[in-house]
């Protein structure tokens, strides 16, 4: 909390809308596209909502073909999977959970509509070779950059390389409202229509801008908006952006340098960050050499009073998907899913806590 946050609250009560698309909304969309650059933003109830207007936008029909990586959140593919896209899950590197850019080619068949990237702990996908195999094979790209607001790609902000991207500002992000998310809308085809999805399937804040005398049901939509109580939270994180931002980047930091030095230890990863790519504070993880081990560590942990845990189980050996599947081998997501561990990383971390828990790590390895 910033402490502004039931301020800015109870001014979009008294201003006397707090339904969607409200101040505090355009003042969200207003910091976005004036500080981060993005051209053109949604506010969304969630980075779900966001990835479902993407999957409309870009045409999504039963049959079509979707690649992305198995090492994600559910959402990430249940936004396309309701549109009836058919997902063609790709791995992730041997050293970064990221989708394998060299493997998405030969997954490409011709019902393949788009590629899904997910931007994993903040960290760039390789965008330049994305973004070649895509365009010669005419192909839309969409960012899940759920993780990655602050972070950057040969200083580009994630977020504005693909065609659309979809933020997160749950709880658990490093900008929060408790609920929430956007859509960034980075080719100019769909900025009309992306407003018109938004708000329902009307052509709703046309009318409001004057621009039409009457607003009316001109395409499929859903409620995707969110209150504007909402967005008078968020809004009161965006003005602290910085400080937040620099905090998380410091907690970041002090476990890659107190930790180091377990990469000396047999099959012990710490975050492999490329050269093209920044990490924004969203999480510090470690991936240990087996399965064992790392329950052996999150247990350690927790006699420390600690708490630790791991993240996404292979989306491709979920009970939904490999029901009408094959399982195919994806060996890295798999390491991911059974050696990775997230240790704790947010705004109120002490720094004598985490000096502890570097030390309940490193003891536990030695």
């Amino acid at each position: 909390m910033t402490g502004d946050e039931l301020y800015y609250i109870k001014d979009a009560v008294a201003k006397g809308k707090i339904s969607g698309n409200g101040y505090y909304t355009q003042k969200c969309h207003n910091f976005f596209k004036e500080t981060i650059g993005f051209r053109n933003c949604l506010l969304t109830s969630s980075c779900t909502d966001a990835l479902e207007m993407a999957a409309i936008l870009i045409g999504i029909q039963p049959g079509d073909e979707v690649i992305m990586p198995s090492f994600t959140f559910v959402s990430t593919a249940n936004a396309f999977v309701l549109r009836g896209a058919k997902i063609i899950f790709a791995d992730s590197y041997s050293n970064n959970p990221n989708i394998d850019a060299g493997v998405i080619e030969e997954l490409i068949t011709p019902k393949t509509k788009a590629i899904i990237v997910v931007h994993y702990a903040g960290v760039a996908c390789d965008m330049d070779t994305i973004m070649d195999v895509a365009n010669r094979h005419n192909l839309f790209v969409v960012e899940d950059a759920a993780q990655a607001i602050d972070s950057y790609y040969n200083g580009k902000p994630l977020g504005t390389i693909g065609h659309l991207a979809a933020f997160s500002f749950h709880e658990t992000k490093n900008i929060i409202s408790g609920e929430g998310g956007m859509l960034v809308v980075n080719d100019d085809r769909f900025d009309q229509r992306a407003e018109i999805i938004w708000e329902k399937g009307t052509n709703r804040s046309a009318f409001f801008r004057g621009e039409v005398d009457k607003y009316s049901w001109v395409d499929v939509g859903s409620s995707f908006l969110p209150s504007d109580v909402t967005a008078a939270f968020l809004f009161a994180q965006l003005e602290n952006f910085q400080k937040i931002q620099s905090r998380r980047k410091l907690l970041w930091q002090t476990y890659n340098e107190g930790l180091k030095d377990l990469q000396h230890i047999d099959d012990i990863e710490l975050p492999k960050i490329p050269d093209y790519a920044t990490a924004n504070g969203h999480l510090f993880y470690l991936v240990c050499k087996n399965i064992e081990q790392r329950s052996a560590l999150i247990s350690h942990l927790k006699d420390d009073g600690i708490y630790a845990v791991f993240h996404y189980l292979s989306l491709h050996k979920s009970p939904f998907y490999i029901a009408d599947n094959s399982n195919r081998l994806l060996k890295n997501c798999d390491k991911y899913a059974d050696c990775l561990v997230r240790l704790p990383l947010f705004y109120e971390l002490h720094t004598q806590d985490q000096v502890k828990i570097i030390e309940s790590v490193k003891t536990f390895f030695e």
